[in-house]
């Protein structure tokens, strides 16, 4: 069967990343250090400071299972490609990510207020919240959500790599149906656990917002490393031979959707507050206007919404490496500053703690360290895409024409798929 692909961006010379080679094993033996330092210190500094890197990199796991799932519920083709990379990188869920919550495990009674308090009935905020907000609630749900990302994560990869061996369409079905189900599991559990270990620090607080609030962020900051990956990945020359223009551009304007999307849902939140003005309600934003916490507000809002909205405005620069990369980059850098925003005011009410900036960071080394020589080694021993997905030409940019008494039985030439807009070699 003969075909012609559809012509590629213009690539860039390839990198060389034997520079980085050796940077994971420097993260972790750097952040070791800060973090057990830190916990010989102070210890609850060190739960919240852990916390901070803990929500960050769940935020990656989980957007990289949503971008799975909703893959299979679209029945999307431009998005195999880097189908098989977002599956490794939900499958940190277990057991890195588990193993990182159990720090948290066990400095949960001195970092949650509501496990301190004698009768819970008597308190009304935490009364309205029972049975979820007791220790039980507390490990039972912890419990559940990561079996249920687990399991998500495994079977989906799982299908996904059984494909590659016969091309079966039933691994296809089985894929969508896990991901139909899936869907609102993920909700439910993604929900219970922003609730539970970020937003339980203040746990007189209400918000219903709050769940969508996490996962928009999540899956913002999880789109730029999307976009980053599949970069290095063709500059490269990994996928080369199955990336069209139509990838970087779809993926740039989701970052761009969520980009407004994350500001919505946070300014929604932030108003429907101000303006029921219940004490129970706004003393969440009122302390985080304290100190220098209203210049983080303000880089959050600036930084998170106003600079990638504008950066991105532009059609053809969703196309740029150049441009997009610092972009990718910033996102990684407003979510972790949006979770510390989350945390840290819990702990130090009049401003972001300065002195212990070195302990976050290193948390943030030593986890970030651990998962990129897991993610490396699962990259390394998998085909780097489904190679027999049978969307695979789909995200080529390519048509397959079926027989028709025309062409006299034999299969037509392919057609290209011009779903990105006319630029100049795109993809620079």
């Amino acid at each position: 069967m003969s075909a012609a692909h559809a012509s590629a961006p213009t690539t860039p010379p390839p990198l060389d990343l034997s520079r980085w080679r050796n940077l994971p094993n420097v993260l972790i033996a750097v952040g070791a250090v800060g973090a057990l330092l830190g916990l010989l210190l102070r210890p609850v500094q060190f739960g919240y400071s852990w916390l901070v890197a803990f929500m960050f990199f769940l935020s990656l796991g989980l957007g990289a299972l949503f971008l799975v799932m909703v893959h299979h519920l679209f029945d999307a083709g431009w998005s195999v490609p880097h189908r098989r990379f977002c599956e490794h990188l939900a499958n940190l869920v277990f057991p890195w990510l588990l193993v990182f919550f159990l720090p948290i495990a066990l400095l949960a009674p001195r970092l949650y207020g509501w496990m301190q308090v004698a009768d819970p009935h008597a308190d009304h905020a935490l009364h309205a919240k029972l049975p979820l907000f007791t220790k039980p609630g507390f490990y039972l749900v912890a419990a559940l959500c990561f079996g249920i990302w687990t399991w998500l994560a495994r079977s989906l990869r799982a299908a996904s790599l059984a494909q590659d061996q016969d091309g079966a369409a039933r691994h296809t079905y089985r894929m969508r149906r896990l991901a139909a189900g899936g869907i609102f599991l993920f909700a439910i559990t993604l929900t219970l656990a922003a609730i539970l270990w970020m937003k339980g620090l203040m746990y007189e607080w209400f918000s219903t917002m709050y769940g969508v609030y996490y996962f928009a962020g999540s899956v913002w900051m999880t789109l730029g490393t999307v976009y980053f990956i599949t970069m290095v990945l063709q500059r490269n020359g990994t996928l080369t031979a199955v990336l069209h223009e139509h990838q970087f551009y779809f993926l740039g304007s989701l970052m761009f959707a969520f980009t407004v999307f994350y500001a919505y849902i946070h300014f929604s939140q932030y108003f429907i507050i101000w303006n029921a003005n219940l004490p129970e309600e706004t003393f969440w934003y009122v302390l985080r206007e304290k100190g220098t916490w209203w210049y983080v507000g303000l880089a959050l809002i600036f930084g998170h919404f106003f600079l990638p909205f504008l950066a991105m405005l532009r059609i053809d620069l969703k196309l740029s490496f150049a441009w997009m990369t610092p972009i990718c980059a910033w996102t990684w850098v407003m979510h972790y500053v949006d979770m510390a925003f989350n945390v840290h005011p819990t702990l130090h009410p009049d401003g972001y703690p300065f002195q212990w900036a070195w302990l976050d960071l290193a948390c943030a080394a030593l986890m970030g360290g651990l998962l990129a020589k897991a993610f490396l080694k699962d990259f390394a021993a998998h085909p780097p895409f489904p190679v027999k997905d049978p969307r695979l030409h789909e995200a080529m940019g390519v048509i397959l024409v079926h027989p028709s008494p025309i062409s006299g039985g034999d299969l037509d030439e392919v057609d290209e798929l011009d779903h990105a807009p006319e630029t100049n070699g795109g993809g620079r």
